[in-house]
């Protein structure tokens, strides 16, 4: 994920909201408190909301770890649950109907937990630390979506990843799937990250070589057009933990798994 944009999020209630599945009816990033004028949350007392949300603790080689039992897991697994079901009648009907089902599924906190990154530089960000981490490629995976993609590709559904990933983070992106049994399709032609220096065709309206004026919106929806109407598949679910990773299209459901760490517009 491109960070440069992240910010803390601003009230616990986020984790809850974000928990929900966005295609019905969820919070939308309007509802950010962001530009209120009265008082924020604590931002210590939203640190300690966050912990208890994750059931954040070391683990014996001090690496942050979320806990299987937290409120966050269940949350997930509530939405593992339902999309699964959702993925397992949309794909029968699509294949009925001669179509070509898939899903695209976000890297980073939809399937690559970052938690302890966030932890260990309490909630900031660089650019440095932020690549350093990511090629050390020992993230843990976000709770079921592994499973998600494993369960996907046996009913016949092609899938595909959308990052904001840097072009030079792919082996480290490809090498830690792997490692979480996130091993489907991870070549080239189904894992889009972001490339700055030589970016596609189908993105010449924000973006030409040397120069990305792409929002997130714009790139990750950009991508699924181009999955649609160039490659000829049928999107029948994209997955992801901000809003930025759901919006603009080119999707027939999407799930917004939660993330109260950051924000990215």
């Amino acid at each position: 994920m491109h960070k440069s944009q992240r910010i803390a999020a601003v009230a616990a209630a986020c984790a809850v909201a974000g928990a929900a599945l966005y295609g019905a009816g969820a919070a939308t990033a309007g509802q950010s408190t962001a530009n209120s004028t009265h008082e924020p949350y604590n931002i210590g007392l939203l640190v300690k909301d966050i912990d208890t949300y994750y059931g954040t603790a070391p683990d014996a080689n001090g690496v942050y770890q979320a806990s299987p039992t937290s409120p966050y897991a269940k949350d997930l697994a509530s939405i593992d649950k339902a999309a699964k079901k959702y993925i397992d009648k949309a794909a029968r009907k699509a294949l009925r109907k001669g179509e070509k089902p898939a899903v695209v599924f976000d890297i980073d906190d939809t399937l690559l937990l970052s938690l302890d990154y966030e932890k260990r530089y309490n909630y900031t960000y660089s650019s440095a630390t932020w690549a350093a981490y990511v090629n050390k490629a020992d993230r843990p995976a976000v709770f079921g979506t592994p499973e998600l993609v494993q369960y996907a590709e046996k009913q016949g559904v092609e899938v595909f990843y959308n990052s904001g990933l840097g072009e030079a983070q792919r082996s480290a992106a490809v090498e830690n799937l792997k490692k979480v049994g996130a091993d489907i399709n991870l070549d080239a032609d189904h894992v889009f990250l972001k490339n700055a220096a030589a970016p596609p065709s189908y993105l010449s309206a924000c973006a030409t070589p040397g120069t990305w004026t792409c929002t997130t919106v714009q790139y990750k929806s950009g991508t699924r057009r181009h999955i649609e109407d160039d490659l000829g598949y049928e999107i029948i679910a994209n997955f992801g933990d901000q809003y930025s990773d759901l919006d603009g299209g080119y999707a027939d459901r999407t799930y917004k798994l939660p993330n109260p760490t950051y924000y990215v517009g």
